[in-house]
């Protein structure tokens, strides 16, 4: 169906996951490179030393007025009480497949200042930021992510007790990739999908909006 690599783990010989290395244009990290959101994990635990690290990466995130307006709810498969509930809030065609992996977090975002309570517009931006950083942290720990905008956010906020200068942004499947195979349909297909993105030219502008960057021509 298409040539992505695949790569057998040692001890796991039988099982076969798949790799979706970006095809970039330009030299880039092989953090960045590697990076990619499957939807098949392992029924495998994340460490809670590597899960540490993770969300370490998440605080140390550049922020506007260094103002980290960022929150992370977490429920790990090893406590099915809180998993359920962390699953519950996720719609339905995100809840099919997330139910896997064994770590489930919503990312939220503080939408005004602590110090004089004005608006930051920038919050969701920072959120954005502290996410990547998990992202790339989980790559380098051997781990893959999956970021959902399929959530149902009133229902977090009840369940959670979220205040109202909150909100939640997205969520995130975080655990040891799994194979294809481990899915079905429509969601097995997309796994195997090849990655794809705009061009530079499509994004990159200067003397106008719409007007390529000569640096990208």
């Amino acid at each position: 169906m298409n040539s992505l690599p695949l790569i057998e783990r040692p001890g796991e010989a039988s099982l076969k996951l798949m790799k979706k290395p970006a095809r970039a244009d330009y030299t880039l990290n092989e953090l960045i490179r590697e990076r990619w959101s499957p939807r098949a994990f392992l029924p495998k635990p994340v460490e809670p030393g590597k899960l540490l690290s993770v969300l370490e990466a998440a605080r140390w995130a550049p922020s506007s007025s260094n103002e980290q307006p960022w929150f992370f709810l977490v429920a790990r498969a090893e406590e099915p009480e809180e998993f359920a509930k962390l699953l519950g809030c996720l719609v339905e065609g995100n809840r099919v497949w997330a139910k896997a992996a064994p770590v489930l977090m919503i990312s939220l975002a503080k939408k005004t200042f602590a110090g004089n309570g004005k608006p930051n517009r920038t919050a969701s931006h920072d959120v954005g930021l502290a996410s990547e950083n998990m992202v790339l942290e989980a790559v380098a720990q051997g781990l893959a992510t999956h970021g959902m905008a399929g959530i149902e956010r009133e229902k977090i906020r009840e369940t959670y007790g979220v205040p109202e200068d909150c909100e939640a942004i997205a969520a995130w499947a975080l655990g040891y990739a799994g194979e294809p195979d481990m899915l079905e349909g429509a969601l097995k297909e997309r796994e195997q999908a090849p990655r794809e993105r705009k061009k530079l030219s499509e994004f990159v502008f200067a003397g106008k909006f719409g007007k390529p960057a000569n640096v990208v021509t």
